[in-house]
Formats: structure tokens, sequence, C-alpha cells
């Protein structure tokens, strides 16, 4: 087979054979830019976002590292006092709450969702409470805000009752 392409390479004229030489040198380049370059090339043009995609999760995890030293730092509160600050943060015509035992049933009638939120978070932060269930619904009456109606079911901190 060998000796074919010989014979073959042979058969063509010394400018058939330069014009092949250089076809296949071109190929020869362009299937090296194709493999080797064009992904290095793409890389490089992504180093950017992609720094700044990891320094904004870097950003984010220390952001839950400090939360979470904070929550390891708090000192926890009593049943009787969680539920007193959960009373002193609850804005009463909107939400009213029910206790029952270590759990807490929040009905919901109109509460607009920043005020939800707001609550939430203060419910968490100053009142040590977590969310376990939620059945909530869009309220459709309101047209200029997003507001919620249903139940949030809370469970109070287990450290027994206060002195």
């Amino acid at each position: 087979m060998k000796t074919q392409l010989v014979a073959r390479w042979q058969a063509f004229s010394p400018r058939d054979q330069r014009v092949l030489s250089v076809l296949a040198s071109l190929i020869g380049l362009l299937l090296f830019i194709t493999i080797a370059v064009t992904p290095a090339l793409h890389t490089l043009r992504d180093s950017d976002q992609r720094r700044d995609h990891i320094a904004q999760q870097q950003t984010q995890m220390l952001a839950l590292q400090a939360q979470a030293q904070a929550l390891q730092t708090r000192t926890l509160l009593s049943r009787d006092e969680a539920l007193r600050q959960l009373q002193n943060i609850t804005p009463k015509p909107y939400i009213q709450l029910q206790v029952q035992g270590a759990r807490v049933t929040a009905q919901l009638k109109a509460v607009p969702a920043t005020d939800l939120a707001q609550w939430l978070a203060q419910a968490r932060q100053q009142a040590q409470t977590r969310p376990i269930e939620a059945n909530l619904m869009r309220n459709l009456a309101s047209t200029t805000n997003t507001v919620w109606d249903g139940n949030l079911v809370l469970s109070l901190p287990n450290r027994g009752a206060a002195p």
C-alpha cells in the first residue's frame, strides 16, 4: 500500500505535489487550531465571567457562614420567651396566632408579601421559630400589591418554660 501511495505521489507533477503539500499543511493547521487552540480561547474568553461567578458564590458562602456562626452563638430562648417575642412582632390586623403546644398556627388574611417576608425573618431571628408547614394562596382581590392568605405552622424552641 505504501508503494502504491509513493507511486501515485511520483506520478504527480512537481507543481501538483507542491499544491497537495500546501493543502495538506493547511488542513493539518486547521485541524490543530480546531482541536487545540479554539477550546483554549473559549476558556480564556469565559474566564472573567467564571471568576465573577465564583467571587459571587464566595460572597454568598461567607454570608451564610457568618449567619451560621451568629446562630450558633445566640442564646436560646425558652418556649414562653419565644412565644412572647413572636406575639410582639406579629402585625395584628394581618396575622392571628393560635398556640398549640410547641406549635403556633398563624392565620394570614391579606398580608402584603413584603410584610410576610419581614415577619418570617423576624420570627426566625427574634423568636427563634421555624416554619414547618405552609398553606398559602395568593389573594387576587388586590390589584396593586401581592398579598397572601392562608396558614403557616411555626415550631417554637423546645427549651421548656421560662422560670
